[in-house]
């Protein structure tokens, strides 16, 4: 009976590995003599994800930041293929080229994003991210004023209640400033929530506050993807990562409830507005679709804005020579000292280049996933100019690779070095900056994203100079050993910087 069961597994193993032999050589052949990568697990796994880099098992889940274009420059081509066998035999193709990511965000039919990938995050309902149709139009309806207006109000309470008098504010890492700025402008300009700089304690009925809780959840979401429910209970750490889940549910129906129920309604025009407009339209959004989709923006925005915050403040501190030609750039515009306004936003055109560059060379998301719904192809160049026809399967995973689109030598001119002047070129290759996607499905965020960006960076260059902050341990250090060091970043949601330590003094 021993061996008969024996007998029994070895064939199944054995027709299991025939099987994923066939498949393999099905693709491999497919795929012609194009450069490809065999692993054994996918990137688009959960396993793919946690894995660190194993040659033929997993590229590992930093593999994108790390290589950034180096892959494609030694296959010759701007785009790689990736063959993996679990958990099903498939190919992902890796884009660097232009046009090519050109052609895919602009094709919704036949390159969807693959809406099951992005369910995983749907912790407090559907979002608009987890879906393909026609609802994201709903999302739009924000106030760019409004925000503008909310960002110097908080950006001046810091200055003025916060940091007062002080000549000179040192910050062991500028995450410190960079994601209350991001939670508060967010909070306020969307959600008609004000929180204060100062610590208000938690709230009556709570058992964490709105920011820690936020916080909580946005940098332990991988816990909560990984873990059952029945085993966040098991540890002091995940016991705390669920309290921080259900607190922030709390606040969120909180906040739902007492915009709808206000005794006065105040048109306000921002997000949560559009949200409860369109739950009072259509009875099948819910209460979840709006907890679902108040929790994609704040996670989202307020975490990707904070940390390319945080990135921008080190290039400039590592950077004086551009720090200073931005701030005479402001200072020409705000001569008298006044304070700017949203109508003048498009006259900082050099804060707006130094946050594009500070985008290009740090981009929130690696990568951006689509799939091809058909049997198609895309044609793919190389720095010689050579143009080559690549077979695209239908049920093909394409991963527009941001960083190596961003650090391609054929669209940007040492693109190792931060120069925010080459946004500042008429010409600049728009096609080839991609740090919100693009196509008719790109962020719906960008410009609260970008108007938020632009006046905390405006003021803050107007009133303090930002440097690294001098420690003895470093002393010794070189330029690229300080560069290094201060923009060393962590896989997270977003590129996460790991310790920023600067010195903020004043003008």
């Amino acid at each position: 009976m021993f061996a008969k069961s024996l007998i029994l597994i070895a064939s199944v193993v054995g027709l299991y590995v025939v099987q994923k032999y066939v498949e393999l050589s099905r693709m491999v052949k497919l795929l012609k003599s194009h450069s490809r990568y065999t692993t054994m697990f996918s990137q688009q796994s959960i396993i793919g994800n946690l894995l660190p880099r194993i040659p033929a098992v997993s590229r590992g889940r930093f593999a994108t930041w790390l290589e950034k274009h180096n892959p494609y420059a030694k296959a010759g081509w701007d785009a790689t293929t990736n063959i993996s066998i679990y958990p099903s035999t498939s190919v992902a193709l890796s884009l660097v080229d232009a046009a090519a990511i050109k052609e895919v965000t602009a094709s919704r039919a036949r390159f969807p994003k693959p809406v099951e990938q992005y369910k995983l995050l749907s912790f407090f309902g559907d979002n608009i991210i987890a879906s393909e149709g026609d609802d994201w139009k709903r999302y739009r309806k924000r106030n760019n004023k409004l925000t503008w207006d909310e960002t110097v109000r908080i950006i001046l309470d810091l200055f003025d209640n916060v940091w007062g008098s002080q000549e000179s504010i040192v910050v062991d890492h500028a995450l410190d400033i960079t994601l209350p700025i991001a939670l508060f402008v967010l909070s306020a300009a969307d959600f008609g929530l004000r929180i204060s700089w100062k610590d208000e304690g938690i709230p009556p009925n709570h058992q964490m506050s709105f920011k820690d809780a936020l916080h909580e959840v946005s940098m332990n979401c991988f816990i909560k993807i990984l873990f059952p429910n029945w085993a966040m209970g098991l540890t002091e750490h995940t016991r705390r990562v669920r309290l921080a889940f259900e607190e922030l549910d709390s606040h969120m129906l909180e906040i739902i409830s007492k915009r709808r129920n206000a005794e006065k309604k105040e048109e306000r025009h921002d997000l949560l507005g559009g949200l409860l407009d369109a739950s009072a339209d259509d009875p099948s959004f819910t209460d979840r679709d709006l907890t679902g989709n108040i929790f994609m923006f704040l996670v989202a925005g307020h975490e990707t804005t904070a940390h390319t915050l945080c990135f921008t403040f080190a290039m400039l501190a590592l950077y004086p020579d551009q720090q200073e030609i931005l701030y005479q750039h402001i200072k020409s515009i705000l001569a008298d000292g006044r304070l700017p306004t949203y109508e003048e936003m498009p006259l900082f055109t050099h804060s707006m280049a130094v946050f594009n560059e500070t985008l290009r060379m740090f981009p929130p998301v690696n990568g951006i996933p689509k799939y091809s719904a058909e049997d198609t192809s895309l044609t793919v160049g190389n720095a010689a100019g050579d143009k080559l026809v690549l077979p695209v399967p239908r049920g093909t995973h394409i991963v527009i690779n941001t960083v190596g689109l961003h650090y391609n030598p054929r669209y940007w001119k040492d693109p190792e070095e931060f120069r925010p002047s080459r946004f500042l070129e008429p010409d600049w290759p728009r096609d080839a900056f991609v740090p919100f996607s693009a196509g008719p499905r790109a962020c719906i965020g960008r410009k609260f994203f970008e108007t938020e960006g632009i006046a905390v960076l405006t003021l803050m260059i107007s009133r303090y100079k930002i440097e690294v902050k001098e420690e003895p341990q470093f002393a010794s250090e070189t330029f690229e050993q300080r560069k290094a060091r201060v923009l060393a970043a962590k896989p997270g949601l977003t590129i996460t910087p790991i310790r920023v330590p600067l010195v903020f003094k004043r003008r």
